[in-house]
Formats: structure tokens, sequence, C-alpha cells
């Protein structure tokens, strides 16, 4: 497990991080036209409820570690969204969280699949590890075990993965559900977004492949921080990549000021990688780039209090 030092430093530059915004309006509900164009951003041609990151990575014809890449026009409607909640929100301050953590295992009918016990408390000790400076701590709620071939299977947005999660789920919006199955597409994982909740609460949650977890085979993404990934989008951080070297912190990139740009996901751990022009090296390190698992050991200041903000104005449970 990593050591992570100076945890409550950490914590007070989040906070001050966090604290560097105007004073909110308190009590003001979420605008018309930005609840609108969300509404609009999760509705398919069809009226139906489309709203799931995961679902643009066929199109976007990514690489197949995180099956997580929400679009431009997703993104966009998103972020009106969340400004509009946090400036009518009351100043947020940290506040240490225990989340409710499902782990549902899925195997096919001849077994494959299955994870013992020891290796589901390694991955929450490796979560609650990574996820120690943001003051979040994940309290394992329940297993439970399903044999079903076509859920194995499953794979973004599928039919199967939707019935596997309407099944199965547990909970509401703070409670954080993880599926493992063996998936298609040779994807490791994929997660739902804080604010796609709203819209269909029943496939919210943190996919996996089994594999990824402590101990598993697929190295070398086999030391947790598959989950550790996945459960940061759970938060609401996007990609260090995203939007490449034309992103920045209002229009296209990540949203936290303090992850330098680079133009693609790293693989490996390619130290010195410095893919823009821009100031700061690519953040290899990052949890939420795609690194190989032993060279991923941080989130930044500014994705603490991000997620300290998704999390209080998405995921609080009244």
């Amino acid at each position: 497990m990593r050591a992570i030092n100076n945890v409550w430093t950490f914590i007070a530059a989040s906070l001050c991080f966090a604290c560097d915004e105007p004073e909110p309006r308190r009590d003001v509900n979420v605008a018309a036209p930005e609840a609108a164009a969300l509404a609009d951003a999760c509705v398919d041609e069809d009226d139906a409820v489309a709203c799931t990151g995961a679902e643009s990575l066929a199109s976007a014809g990514v690489d197949g570690r995180c099956g997580t890449h929400p679009t431009g026009e997703q993104v966009e409607a998103m972020e009106l969204d969340f400004n509009a909640r946090r400036a009518g929100a009351a100043r947020i301050a940290f506040v240490p969280r225990v989340i409710p953590t499902y782990v549902h295992v899925i195997t096919d009918s001849e077994g494959h699949g299955k994870v013992a016990p020891e290796r589901i408390e390694q991955q929450l000790d490796v979560l609650n590890a990574a996820f120690l400076p943001a003051g979040i701590t994940f309290s394992l709620a329940g297993v439970d075990v399903t044999a079903n071939d076509a859920w194995y299977a499953m794979d973004v947005g599928s039919a199967a993965e939707t019935a596997a999660k309407t099944a199965l789920r547990v909970g509401g919006a703070g409670s954080l559900n993880i599926y493992t199955a063996g998936l298609g597409g040779g994807l490791l994982g994929w997660a739902t977004f804080p604010w796609e909740y709203a819209f269909s609460p029943e496939v919210d949650g943190v996919v996996l492949l089994h594999e990824s977890l402590p101990g598993g085979a697929a190295a070398p993404y086999h030391l947790g921080d598959t989950a550790v990934h996945e459960v940061g989008h759970w938060a609401g951080l996007y990609h260090t990549f995203q939007g490449g070297c034309g992103g920045d912190l209002d229009d296209g990139g990540d949203r936290v000021i303090d992850t330098p740009s680079e133009a693609g996901p790293a693989f490996g751990c390619p130290v010195g990688l410095d893919s823009c022009r821009l100031p700061g090296l690519d953040p290899i390190h990052n949890f939420m780039d795609y690194s190989d698992d032993a060279c991923l050991d941080s989130f930044t200041h500014g994705q603490v209090a991000r997620m300290e903000y998704q999390l209080t104005l998405y995921r609080e449970e009244v």
C-alpha cells in the first residue's frame, strides 16, 4: 500500500482551494436553462435516458483502459448545472465522510470471475489509502455473488449492464455500488458521474474487470487502482487529459486548475513526459491518468476540492 504523507497539510490546501470561490448565495434552485440543458444532453432522440458518460466510448474510438468518456455536449451541460448548483449553495467546508460500499461479484455459469473475500478487503484498503486526503472512507456494507453469463460479459451501455445493475443495486445517491465481472470490449472498467443519478439512478455505480482488483491477472493494472480511477469519476472527476492540450479550466479541460494539460493518456510510467507546450509536465502519477497502477499515487488539491463539491451537491442523501 502506498504511503500518503502530509495528509492534513494536503487537506488544508484543498480547503483553501475550494474556499477561493466568491461567497455563494444560499437556497437558490438550479436555474431553468442550466437544468434544461442538462436534461437535453441526457436524453436521446427517442426520449430515452442516455446520460451515462461511458456510452460515448464506442463512437469516440478511445483506448480500452477506461470506458468513461463523456461527450463534449454532456460535459458542457453538466458543468453549467454544476456551476449553477455551486453558486446557489452554502460555502462548502471539508467534512470527513463515510461511504457505504456494496460489492456485487458477477460470475459466469462455470464460476469464472469469482473474487476471494480477502481481495475485496484489499481493494477497499487501496481505495481508502487513495482517498484519505479527501477525507473519504469506504465502508464495506455488503457483498453478493451472482452467476449470470450475460451479465458477466456486459459491455458499456449494454442491456446486460442495465439488467444487472437494476437487479443488484442497493442504496441511494451516496452509496457506492461496485460491480465486478469479465466485461466486454477489452475494458478495465467504467463509471457513472454524480449528476447522472438524477436521470438514471438504477445504473449508478462503478464497473470493474475482476482481474483488476489486487492480486488479479490484469498486470500492469492489477494493484487496485482501476477502482480508484473509476471511483474518481463517480466522485466527479474527469480524465487529466480531458480536452487535450486545448483544454483549460473553463473550456474543454478537466475543470481542475492544478492538473497540467496533456495531449492524451499516458501509458506505462513515462517520467518527464511533456506532451503540451504549456506549464507543467504531464500528470502521469495522477489517478485520473492511464499509467500503470504502480505509477499512480495521487490526486491534486484541486481534484480533492472538486470531489468535495460534487459529493456534497449531488450525492448527499436527505
